[in-house]
């Protein structure tokens, strides 16, 4: 039964965006180790920028540099 989480920053990914991540990585859990399909939990978890540190410095303060 995997699971597998994943965490992206809360940057507008659209919901036909994250279903095609959760569609991808169960279909590569399915192909790679034959994992079913059925029992495959996949869990996007958005995180504010602001709580996304890189190098000591949030997510937020690096976009405002680029």
């Amino acid at each position: 039964m995997p699971y597998v989480n994943i965490r992206i920053t809360k940057e507008g990914a659209t919901a036909e965006q994250k279903k095609k991540l959760m569609e991808g990585v169960t279909d590569l859990l399915r192909d790679v180790l034959g994992k079913n399909p059925k029992t495959t939990f996949v869990i996007i978890d958005e995180v504010d920028t602001d709580n996304w540190g890189i190098g000591g410095e949030t997510v937020t303060e690096l976009r405002k540099k680029a």
